[in-house]
């Protein structure tokens, strides 16, 4: 059983760095180049998007993650049905209620009834086929059915159900062994409540990977994702309370010595916020240690049912990292063909 693996990038300046390491990435046998989508935070990704496409010939591009508050959801399908017809059926539409993007400008992140409407409505809009918006007829008359799906960052169990009920995958932003398998039967059970075929919802399990053996050094570079995750979780605490049970006390738990959150370090190694994340949490998390140990944990969460791995690459060895992941790590996991 065989895992896809994939990259997470920031959209730093300059932006053709972002391209180059997306060319490297495509060399080292990478299926999948994803970036954040904070246009107040980072460069504007659906710009870089087109670039990195023009530059590769196999992979498949998209936000992880984009979100319905900040983009219109025909903003965002005109995006991809363009991109699409200019470079072929090589973008995925990820998509979630929104964090940085919006929290960075006062804004509220999406309810999950808007989140799922936008899916339904990126997904048909991208691939040629008309959606009702307030009682009106809308479609893209020049966009083409190419296979655009979309994507959906879950956490709790609600939103995991919408994953699961109208996506075509599930992004999951950790990759614990014990809560990636927690979530992806929350998700394909209640694809099956839909009446949809479990088995044909994709799974992206996607964390910080540092290839190394200085353990200690490698933690404190992602921490960073720790209080990435807490944002989420802190969300999650509040609706549902730390002790109601509909969330695993192993993703919760950690947060309670949670004090607020700067984003003008988010996504960045020695991110001040993320003090309060154990050693613990960061080796569940994360995929650290020489590669075999990466090797190990990618096959576990293929066991598991996850069809990709996406790395991010926010520490001071991402070009190391990535060079032993298309040396030594994707050879080892990858599926037959």
């Amino acid at each position: 059983m065989g895992i896809d693996v994939g990259v997470v990038l920031q959209t730093d300046p300059p932006a053709s760095a972002v391209v180059e390491r997306a060319v490297a990435a495509e060399a080292a046998g990478f299926s999948h180049v994803w970036t954040f989508d904070s246009v107040v935070l980072w460069q504007e990704p659906f710009v870089i998007f087109s670039q990195i496409l023009a530059r590769t010939e196999r992979v498949t591009v998209g936000p992880m993650v984009t979100n319905p508050v900040t983009r219109d959801w025909s903003v965002t399908a005109s995006l991809f049905a363009t991109l699409n017809s200019m470079f072929g059926p090589r973008t995925v539409c990820g998509i979630g209620r929104g964090d940085s993007a919006v929290r960075v400008i006062g804004g509220r992140p999406a309810t999950l009834g808007m989140l799922r409407d936008s899916v339904i409505a990126i997904r048909d809009l991208a691939n040629g086929r008309a959606v009702q918006a307030d009682g009106k007829e809308v479609a893209i008359p020049w966009a083409s059915d190419t296979g655009i799906e979309v994507w959906v960052a879950a956490y709790g169990p609600k939103a995991l159900a919408v994953a699961g009920s109208v996506g075509d995958g599930l992004i999951l932003q950790l990759a614990d062994p014990y809560l990636v398998e927690w979530s992806i039967k929350t998700a394909r059970d209640a694809a099956a409540a839909a009446g949809r075929d479990p088995d044909s919802l994709k799974v992206c399990v996607a964390a910080p990977a540092y290839i190394g053996t200085d353990l200690a050094h490698q933690r404190d570079q992602v921490r960073w994702f720790g209080g990435m995750v807490g944002n989420h979780v802190a969300d999650l605490v509040a609706r549902y309370g730390a002790q109601s049970g509909s969330v695993p006390a192993a993703l919760t738990d950690y947060i309670a010595g949670r004090h607020g959150y700067d984003y003008a370090h988010h996504g960045r190694a020695g991110n001040p916020s993320t003090d309060f994340v154990p050693d613990d949490v960061i080796d569940r998390f994360c995929l650290l240690g020489p590669a075999p140990a990466h090797v190990a944990r990618l096959q576990e969460l293929a066991a598991l049912g996850a069809d990709q791995f996406a790395l991010y690459l926010m520490h001071d060895q991402a070009g190391p990292t990535l060079e032993a992941y298309g040396r030594d790590v994707i050879p080892a996991v990858a599926g037959p063909g």
